[in-house]
């Protein structure tokens, strides 16, 4: 089964290819020869979710699928969620999301926050959604090198490691994304 994978973010495909072993072939926007930045313009994941799967599903007419992540603090009232790519301004900048919210939560104790995914696969025209959810709270300060936007100041619960501290294999243990997309493998198999 092939799928195109509705992102521009490689390091969401890495994370997914990972996952899927030769289960699925999955297709990146550039192997498919598209090259747009598809807006994101809902106040919810799963809108956002949906208007990406959709527009791609509308330009090639193939099986795809796409994400939309948030990373919500409950001490910033669930920000910033839908808005967690571009928190601090347009340039998408990860560094300056992270000193956004570490200056926001100075001097705050509740620091618990969750990851949220939430996918849209559009399979023989019809769309079907999957969520994924890891609950953990925000580090003082930033911890490793490795993974990409909050991954450095997020520790999930069951660990006291960050997520940028973790290799792909112990993230995917934890991580939101991989808990949504073990919903779309159970459901996409069931589909053969």
């Amino acid at each position: 089964m092939k799928l195109v994978f509705a992102t521009n973010n490689e390091n969401k495909v890495k994370e997914m290819r990972s996952m899927l072993g030769d289960a699925f072939e999955i297709i990146t926007l550039r192997e498919a020869g598209i090259d747009i930045d598809i807006p994101e313009p809902h106040d919810t994941l799963e809108e956002n979710a949906r208007e990406k799967s959709t527009v791609i599903h509308n330009m090639t007419g193939r099986d795809c699928f796409s994400e939309d992540t948030g990373m919500e603090v409950v001490a910033l009232g669930g920000a910033p969620g839908v808005l967690s790519a571009r928190y601090a301004g347009d340039q998408k900048s990860a560094d300056d999301n992270i000193a956004l919210v570490l200056q926001q939560l100075e001097g705050v104790t509740d620091r618990g926050a969750q990851f949220r995914t939430v996918l849209s696969l559009i399979l023989d025209g019809e769309e079907h959604q999957f969520e994924g959810v890891v609950a953990g709270r925000i580090a003082l300060q930033r911890r490793g090198d490795k993974g990409f936007g909050y991954d450095p100041i997020f520790i999930p619960e069951g660990t006291e490691r960050s997520f940028a501290e973790m290799d792909l294999p112990e993230k995917n243990q934890y991580s939101h994304r991989a808990r949504a997309f073990a919903k779309l493998i159970a459901f996409l198999k069931t589909q053969r």
